[in-house]
């Protein structure tokens, strides 16, 4: 899966959550959603829709 943030471009290995090293997961969403704020400009109120948007769009496709 890739997700593309403005400039930015991430990769996350398409296997199940289970494999996936919760440290990795945990430090793709933290980057997606700070490039989610900083396309924003910051505006402060919106750091949780950040991270579980930034969840979602990383984590949620995998889940059946």
């Amino acid at each position: 899966m890739v997700t593309t943030v403005k400039h930015a471009t991430i990769s996350v290995p398409e296997e199940s959550d289970d494999a996936m090293n919760i440290a990795d997961r945990e430090a793709g969403i933290a980057e997606l959603a700070y490039l989610k704020a900083e396309n924003r400009g910051f505006e402060p109120g919106y750091e949780l829709d950040d991270w579980l948007e930034a969840e979602q769009e990383l984590c949620g496709s995998r889940k059946e």
